[in-house]
């Protein structure tokens, strides 16, 4: 793999990270294109659990959500989508959904340094309104479903069925 001396110190420090803390997370600001998202990059190639991204958070909040899952995932513990865990934010829940590998460049372009084959797995930590909307739901404020994109194939939820079996 022949690397751009920038993209190269970008792998070093991703490896680095990735050794030290058991991953790296990227963030990358909001633009003209939509709302800004962080993702943790090495959590796959070190405990071999999915990547994590998590969009439309300030970037100090999605950078501790995503440390909160690298170490729990890290250490054994499995994330059903769909399912609601609450112990992550005080009283605000968050779910999971897996990410369709056609968001991978867009969304998690740095993890293909240390995976040039986009071979490894990554899930959507989603987070509702503080009011409890989920950005799927019709009773969700107005562009909350395009701030959070769901990044599956369809936009929707695929892993389950929104308010049948998960929220």
């Amino acid at each position: 793999m022949s690397l751009s001396p920038q993209d190269q110190n970008l792998r070093n420090w991703l490896l680095e990270q990735s050794e030290r803390h058991g991953h790296a997370v990227v963030t990358v600001p909001e633009d003209a294109e939509g709302a800004g998202y962080a993702f943790s990059v090495g959590a796959w190639r070190r405990f071999g659990v999915a990547e994590a991204v998590v969009l439309g958070l300030p970037p100090e909040m999605a950078e501790v959500l995503i440390r909160m899952y690298v170490t729990r995932a890290g250490a054994g513990e499995r994330f059903v989508p769909g399912k609601l865990y609450f112990d992550f934010f005080d009283g605000v829940p968050v779910t999971f959904e897996r990410v369709f590998k056609g968001f991978y460049t867009e969304f998690l372009g740095s993890a293909f340094l240390l995976h040039p084959k986009g071979d490894f797995a990554a899930v959507q930590i989603v987070i509702p309104t503080t009011d409890g909307h989920w950005p799927w739901q019709e009773s969700a404020p107005a562009g909350f479903g395009d701030w959070q994109l769901l990044l599956t194939e369809s936009g929707r939820p695929e892993s389950w069925n929104p308010g049948v079996s998960g929220p």
